[in-house]
């Protein structure tokens, strides 16, 4: 099926492993993504592929083929680089020091924009509208997925399927990973401010003890998961940073927490958030303490749609055989994706990265010594084409 799409993307493939180099070399954290935006746009201007650009430093690229042009498929890629210092030592190196694309966003941005190259060779084939967004600040609250959708983008269109894709290292190249249903979690940032009376470390009694205070109520929010969680939904919290500004001899006056709270159900997401605060104030209480609790709320759970997932992995596996597949598990990662299927049947699926004997040397996500194996750039691709165009 669709062997010349895999040639074509032969064709392509110098030009899209130079723009994936560019763009490696020029990371730009979230919002900021000006010469990732300018690039795309010099890219689809040479094609002649319209586009108007979106969420500030974002681009919304618009093929329209046959038939019902308000009948559309939306492909998406992020943009936004990481703050890592990279320590890859490649010749394409970060030049933007302490900046790096760590988590594989310019492997997607160039993905696409080969796509959108190779679709717009196909217009006459594709059934209404193709939309390629790229999409800036996925690394960062509130994420750039909520701007795209305050300006409406596809208001008026029948959006049948909107398809993301995320390089994976622990995935073969060439592999394309899927779950359909409740894949990524939801994801809530908490920060918690512990308040007593600090003074000197000697006399503890004389105080109110915030340190210790916090201690208990990082323990004790424990129980939310094993006591509370029911274990058929996963369901993870974490705290990742704590301040206590004292000293050997000094115990202070307040402590600050900050972590994450994640699972896959909004009922009990709702619940747990209410029982967070109420563990944390009862405890600060009985250590004679204050604390307040602010609960950023975070991304939705990424929902595949099972249709649109069961057909995709058809697709996919006629277009490179089924050895091709591999089925995943749930991910407590999360992903501003999600905002997109909770209005839209989608599916948001991993691209393997990790080379052909997957033996580590493509190292993890989010690391500085991130490597994905260029040549799964190829397959990438073309799996963006075919699902744009048989969706």
């Amino acid at each position: 099926m669709e062997k010349h799409i895999i040639n074509k993307v032969g064709e392509l493939y110098d030009r899209v492993r130079s723009l994936r180099r560019a763009i490696h070399a020029t990371p730009e954290l979230s919002f900021a993504e000006h010469y990732t935006q300018q690039l795309i746009c010099s890219e689809l201007d040479r094609e002649g592929i319209s586009y108007r650009k979106i969420a500030g430093t974002g681009v919304l690229a618009i093929i329209e083929g046959r038939g019902d042009l308000k009948n559309a498929i939306v492909l998406r890629a992020d943009m936004d680089a990481l703050p890592v210092r990279e320590a890859t030592g490649l010749p394409f190196s970060s030049g933007n020091d302490g900046v790096m694309h760590a988590c594989g966003h310019d492997m997607h941005t160039a993905a696409l924009i080969g796509a959108l190259l190779l679709l717009n060779s196909e217009r006459d084939r594709i059934n209404g509208t193709v939309f390629g967004l790229f999409q800036p600040g996925e690394e960062v609250w509130p994420g750039g997925a909520t701007l795209v959708l305050k300006e409406n983008p596809f208001d008026g269109y029948n959006i049948r399927a909107f398809v993301g894709e995320h390089v994976d290292p622990e995935l073969p190249t060439g592999t394309f990973g899927f779950r359909s249903g409740k894949y990524m979690a939801s994801t809530d940032e908490l920060h918690i401010t512990v308040t007593g009376e600090g003074g000197h470390a000697a006399m503890p009694y004389r105080l109110k003890d915030p340190v210790v205070a916090s201690a208990a109520i990082i323990m004790a929010l424990q129980q939310l998961v094993s006591r509370n969680a029911n274990p058929a939904v996963p369901t993870v919290l974490s705290i990742g940073r704590v301040t206590a500004d004292g000293a050997t001899n000094v115990i202070p006056d307040t402590v600050t927490m900050e972590g994450t709270f994640r699972t896959f159900d909004e009922s009990w997401r709702a619940e747990a958030k209410q029982r967070l605060r109420a563990i944390v104030e009862s405890t600060a209480t009985a250590y004679g303490v204050t604390a307040a609790t602010k609960i950023s709320d975070g991304y939705p759970c990424v929902y595949n749609d099972e249709d649109i997932t069961a057909r995709s992995v058809d697709i996919i596996g006629r277009t490179f055989g089924q050895e091709h597949i591999r089925m995943l598990d749930v991910r407590t990662t999360a992903e501003d994706f999600g905002y997109y299927t909770t209005l839209y049947p989608s599916v948001f699926y991993r691209a393997g990265v990790g080379g052909t004997a997957c033996d580590g040397s493509a190292g993890k996500l989010h690391n500085a010594m991130f490597n994905p194996d260029e040549d799964s750039l190829k397959y990438a691709v073309a799996g963006l084409a075919v699902l744009a165009l048989f969706l």
